[in-house]
């Protein structure tokens, strides 16, 4: 038999297969009773769709957190939102570089995967400086958020809550201790303003972190085409989604229109910026105006920023695709951004993600759709082979409307968290597609696709060219 090396795997299925042993792993610690309250009990696929939610940095629960889990059970959603959100690869290669341990060129670019890095010159120093980064930013977010909660709380379990919502918040992972999420502290600006600067650092890309404080140190700040875009796009969105947000809400009694003007604006602020990936809220989902769920959907699917904690497809592809509609529309020959070309190789890749994006999000509300009223496989088997599945159903089935199932499939597939209250009302089914989407969505789905497909093949011969009518 043919012995496999390690350095023959490709870096994009080590770094999948990494996501997956470490949500194993989390299942079976959050499947034992010492995970639970005295009294409560979960079954393993509650305790896996927990665990890939933490790791994925996503939000989405079956269970009420605050409720179900002990305070271990706790600490072990708040470990796999850390490892989630840093990166698996990044705090394994941090323990031995700790230990003295020499990093090989093969696992260097498992890193560079993981870090969504250019190159892999440096980036051991990168990541030492990114591990400093985000413990300072944590602990300085769990500071201000202990002082926001101690005002309703005792001071030491404020310093608990601080903490776990810090880094929370900063993975862009929406995990709450509380059952409503933030909505009990809508009107605490500490609360609402640090968690939403948290997630904005977390969300921007540690690059972009990186180079601003360089600036402070050196004087000079050199953003790449990477970081500027991030910013740019970021800025717009998180204000943009902002200023729409309050707009179509503030008429509606059920979320910000009893606000007053201050606490108003700062809400709309706040669930612009949680919306794009972290997933907590300071007003009932429940509640929005159609609308403003379009807006959201909006939001999700783009997401945060690449080289972050958080999901989607990122500002830079959306950026990238937009950019490349008005180099058509100019007629223009080179893709060219703040004076720099950009290959057209960056906008195939750009596209191939939005394409099997679409796609994927659109397959998987179809089965959910189609399978929330089937009780087995054979079910379903016997409804595709026989036709017997009711039109209907595309447009409900069993209190699942249409829109609340899209919803909840962008907010696991952006890693975003947010739900409409139905994660709990989906079938045995719907939880493991949820499982598999977070999944993808957290390692990205080109990389999840590459991790499965061979190895880049070039023909040494090319075909004849012929054109195609299209549009």
């Amino acid at each position: 038999m043919k012995k496999i090396s390690f350095r023959r795997i490709l870096p994009s299925r080590i770094l999948v297969l990494s996501f997956i042993v470490i949500i194993l792993i989390g299942t079976f610690f959050l499947s034992l009773p010492i995970a639970v309250n005295k009294g409560q009990e979960i079954s393993i696929l509650t305790a896996l769709f927990t665990a890939t939610s933490a790791v994925s940095v996503t939000g989405l629960t079956l269970v009420d957190v605050s409720m179900i889990f002990s305070p271990f059970g706790k600490a072990v959603i708040l470990i796999l939102i850390q490892l989630g959100g840093l990166g698996i690869m990044t705090f394994s290669t941090l323990i031995f570089t700790l230990i003295g341990k020499q990093i090989s060129y093969h696992e260097r670019k498992i890193l560079k995967e993981d870090l969504n890095s250019y190159t892999i010159g440096g980036i051991i120093k990168f990541l030492k400086r990114i591990v400093l980064i985000v413990v300072g930013i944590e602990i300085i977010g769990a500071i201000f958020l202990t002082l926001g909660f101690s005002s309703t709380m005792p001071l030491k379990k404020a310093m608990v809550y601080g903490i776990f919502h810090s880094v929370s918040a900063f993975c862009n992972a929406g995990f709450s201790l509380f059952s409503d999420s933030i909505v009990e502290y809508s009107s605490n600006i500490t609360v609402t303003l640090t968690i939403s600067i948290l997630i904005s650092l977390g969300g921007i890309g540690f690059a972009v972190i990186n180079s601003t404080i360089n600036y402070y140190k050196t004087g000079k700040i050199r953003y790449n085409l990477t970081s500027k875009l991030a910013l740019y796009i970021s800025f717009f969105l998180t204000f943009g989604g902002a200023i729409v947000f309050f707009v179509f809400e503030r008429s509606n009694p059920g979320t910000i229109g009893n606000m007053g003007i201050i606490d108003a604006l700062n809400n709309s602020f706040f669930q612009s910026v949680t919306t794009r990936t972290a997933g907590f809220n300071s007003v009932p989902m429940e509640n929005l105006r159609p609308s403003t769920v379009f807006l959201f959907l909006i939001l999700m699917f783009i997401g945060a920023s690449p080289g972050s904690t958080g999901g989607g497809l990122k500002t830079t592809t959306f950026g990238m695709i937009m950019f490349y509609v008005m180099v058509i529309l100019r007629n223009e020959k080179d893709l060219v951004i703040s004076n720099r070309r950009v290959p057209w190789e960056i906008l195939h890749r750009a596209m191939t993600i939005l394409i099997i994006s679409i796609l994927y999000i659109t397959m998987v509300v179809f089965l959910i759709l189609i399978t929330n009223e089937m009780t087995s496989v054979k079910d379903i088997a016997d409804a595709i082979l026989q036709g017997s599945i009711q039109g209907n159903a595309m447009v409900q089935t069993n209190g699942l409307t249409l829109d609340k199932v899209i919803f909840e499939v962008m907010s696991a597939f952006a890693t975003v968290g947010l739900s409409q209250g139905i994660t709990a009302d989906l079938n045995i089914f719907g939880r493991i597609l949820l499982i598999l989407t977070m999944l993808i969505g957290r390692v990205g789905p080109l990389t999840f696709m590459l991790a499965f497909s061979e190895k880049i093949k070039v023909r040494t011969y090319k075909y004849p060219e012929e054109n195609i009518l299209i549009g």
